[in-house]
């Protein structure tokens, strides 16, 4: 079984935000994609992939896609739960964005014959 780390090793001092210089201009909704997302089932140790959408409407900050991608690559052998996944990357990216709103969904590949989709939703008060 490999090394499976806590999701205490995740960090979020490479997210980079960037600024959104028409944040005073108009919104827009941003799409990006993680076809190739992959971490750890944290009972069985065996890989779980998917795809992680993230779905937001900038205020002043958008992210900057390497350092996003460098971000999840820390899930690689991460022992977390799907609907820990959805919740943590949210909450992570709320907090270095803060969004106008955000929706991170994933949806995991079948295992045993069960697929799953998890959603979370975050919207500035």
């Amino acid at each position: 079984m490999p090394d499976i780390n806590s999701p205490d090793a995740i960090k979020t001092d490479m997210l980079e935000p960037l600024d959104y210089g028409y944040h005073s201009k108009r919104d827009i909704h941003i799409t990006i994609k993680n076809p190739e997302y992959t971490s750890v089932c944290p009972r069985t140790g065996l890989p779980d992939t998917g795809c992680i959408t993230i779905l937001y409407v900038p205020d002043k900050k958008i992210i900057e896609l390497k350092s996003l991608k460098m971000y999840f690559l820390q899930y690689r052998n991460v022992g977390i739960f799907y609907e820990y996944i959805v919740n943590r990357i949210l909450d992570d990216l709320v907090s270095v964005l803060a969004p106008k709103s955000m929706t991170v969904t994933g949806d995991f590949t079948a295992r045993g014959g069960i697929t799953t989709a998890v959603t979370a939703v975050y919207s500035k008060k």
